[in-house]
């Protein structure tokens, strides 16, 4: 089956409207489908100002924002309009990439019409709740999440870790991997600047633990901020880089040092400088299904010092590339910083290991698994599989 032939209907609750490692991955899988000459059509909430410019053809669902996270907005189904506009464009496979209304509304028309289904898992959406104490209706959620993923023909997840979760969860039993990629072009330590440092009150020889991501506690916020303190007790040279931005920053402000430097939300080549210019990635987040952020610290030649979680267990091996740390253990990651800080020979060697990684993540080589996927199902249901 060629590409061309491929008309692939993407319904997700974030294309563009709000930066995240999520959406960044499917416009770029959008654009590699276009390329290989594919038809493409992304059904997923708008605003008018949104984050960046769509890849593709984009089709707007109603929405309502999320309460408590405004910036995030709720697809509210597939009203006539769209089912209009998705029988006119004639999908050959329906892509969902957030388990939300619309996403049921797309399976269940793929299924009238006898048209495969798969779905991308991007993050652990039932970790979320311990964040909000909601950890009582984890159970409804998994249930939840399990009733839709088991209706689709096939999941991709971006990490084998991911996989093994998503096995052992009974989401489904068929269930294939596409990895993320990183822009080498963008992402490389030569885009370190001690200038750069310097305009934001950084000294030389002071260690720079960096923050990347949304603020919001899902992050680990809490844990970051306790494990700084812990660090500053032994480091006091230490400082904290926090790139990003997001509705927990007035908090995370209040709990981290007063010389923590915020410089917001970055892209581009400002955004590769912030982080080749840190010294390290502190990543204490379990929610990520891959972990784009430590990657691209990967990429910049930076260790990382991460949590034991999905994701990042197929990124950082202990002792090689990083440290990890099993969840709650704040005194093993600030140790681990610690070490760092006290011994720059070894940081630049687990630096210099991640880098030898991220080297092998070709984004095309990576997306290619998506469109062996999309044929598979699709010969399976015209074999009657």
């Amino acid at each position: 089956m060629d590409a061309s032939d491929l008309r692939i209907a993407l319904v997700a609750g974030n294309y563009n409207y709000v930066r995240d490692g999520a959406n960044q991955a499917l416009n770029r899988l959008v654009g590699y489908l276009l390329r290989q000459g594919a038809h493409v059509r992304v059904y997923s909430p708008t605003v008018a100002e949104p984050a960046f410019e769509a890849t593709g053809d984009l089709v707007s669902l109603p929405s309502l924002p999320i309460p408590g996270r405004k910036e995030y907005r709720f697809p509210l189904g597939l009203p006539r309009r769209v089912r209009k506009d998705m029988e006119a464009f004639a999908p050959n496979i329906i892509h969902i990439a957030s388990p939300d209304i619309a996403s049921h509304r797309a399976v269940t028309w793929a299924r009238d019409r006898n048209i495969p289904a798969i779905a991308s898992v991007h993050t652990r959406f039932e970790t979320y709740l311990e964040y909000y104490h909601l950890q009582i209706f984890e159970p409804y959620m998994r249930a939840g999440l399990r009733r839709l993923y088991q209706r689709c023909d096939a999941l991709i997840a971006p990490a084998q870790s991911t996989v093994a979760v998503l096995e052992a969860q009974r989401m489904n039993d068929e269930i294939h991997i596409w990895s993320r990629g990183v822009d080498r072009e963008q992402f490389h330590p030569g885009r370190r600047d001690m200038d750069w440092r310097r305009a934001h009150g950084i000294e030389d020889d002071q260690f720079l633990v960096a923050f990347l991501g949304r603020i919001v506690m899902e992050k680990g916020l809490d844990v970051f901020a306790e494990v700084i303190d812990r660090l500053k007790q032994t480091t006091p040279r230490a400082r904290v880089l926090v790139i990003g931005m997001g509705p927990a920053e007035e908090w995370f402000a209040e709990q981290l040092p007063d010389d923590a430097v915020f410089i917001g939300q970055q892209t581009g080549n400002d955004l590769a400088r912030a982080v080749a210019s840190s010294d390290v990635l502190l990543n204490p987040s379990v929610t990520e299904a891959f972990g784009n952020v430590t990657l691209e610290a990967m990429a910049c030649g930076l260790p990382i010092v991460a949590t034991s979680a999905t994701g990042t267990n197929s990124l950082v091996s202990h002792g090689e590339n990083g440290f990890l740390s099993q969840r709650g253990d704040n005194r093993a990651m600030a140790e681990a910083l610690a070490r760092y800080a006290a011994d720059p020979a070894l940081a630049a060697a687990h630096g210099e290991e991640g880098l030898r990684r991220a080297k092998l993540r070709d984004w095309d080589a990576i997306n290619s698994a998506v469109l062996d996927v999309y044929r598979s199902v699709i010969e399976r249901r015209r074999k009657g599989e």
